[in-house]
């Protein structure tokens, strides 16, 4: 079932999307070569607990990890590990939720570590652009569909893949609600944006294949054809006025 937030739910909301926002921002700041994902994952952690807020993804699902630090072709569900060493090169997904005052934020962003080459660059550049082409596209009136069509057609154009397996959704009082948001779909066709409803756009792209694998950990999620994966995510409310992005650092 859609929830439909009140101006009240969505003022509580914004306090724990602006706490995501703020952890994942540091959590960039972190990214550099010799650093561990354990390392980024514990200053996510103090950020959001110093907050008054508590880490989403920890324990979610049994899940050990207060972000998911997802490297090169680890598409996403990255467990922070003090075993995985950064090095120039990477490119690394951190992503981070915050829950406070009985809601939940979400959002993700691909960070380069040190210089990376310029088609890690085109993909990271490519999968951010897209995330705000489906943001632009969630206007209320219009269906899920037109979001994750403008997605699947800005990384297409570009010989790109959108992953089928994992889709964006639904955020709020529960990490994950209803509807699914996937980053593909044919415009005019699925659930209808109404103001009030809070979703979590996360188009996640690879330079290969889309097919994906979780590995026996049950988390970790990589390319199959091992290709870079970039993933990004911002949470979003639709207005009468437009998207507004929720997930905005301070």
């Amino acid at each position: 079932m859609v929830v439909i937030r009140t101006s009240r739910e969505l003022a509580l909301m914004k306090e724990a999307c602006r706490i995501s926002a703020n952890a994942l921002k540091l959590a960039g700041t972190a990214v550099q070569p010799g650093v561990s994902t354990l390392e980024i994952d514990n200053l996510v952690r103090k950020y959001i607990e110093k907050e008054g807020a508590t880490p989403s993804f920890l324990g979610y699902g049994g899940f050990p990890g207060s972000a998911c630090i997802s490297v090169n072709n680890v598409v996403i569900h990255g467990i922070p590990s003090k075993k995985c060493i950064l090095k120039e090169g990477d490119i690394v997904s951190v992503d981070v939720g915050a829950f406070i005052d009985g809601f939940h934020g979400d959002n993700a962003y691909t960070f380069p570590c040190g210089k990376i080459s310029p088609e890690a660059q085109a993909l990271l550049d490519a999968t951010k652009e897209s995330l705000y082409e489906g943001i632009k596209a969630a206007l209320a009136g219009n269906r899920i569909g037109d979001i994750g069509s403008a997605v699947q057609k800005y990384v297409e154009d570009r010989s790109y893949s959108v992953v089928r397996d994992f889709v964006g959704h639904g955020v709020g009082a529960k990490l994950h609600e209803d509807p699914a948001v996937p980053n593909y779909g044919t415009p005019g066709r699925g659930v209808r944006l109404v103001p009030g409803m809070t979703i979590a756009i996360e188009p996640m792209v690879t330079a290969g294949d889309y097919h994906v694998k979780v590995l026996d950990d049950e988390w970790t999620t990589v390319t199959v054809d091992g290709s870079l994966a970039a993933h990004f995510e911002h949470s979003v409310a639709i207005t009468a006025d437009g998207p507004k992005i929720l997930t905005i650092p301070d």
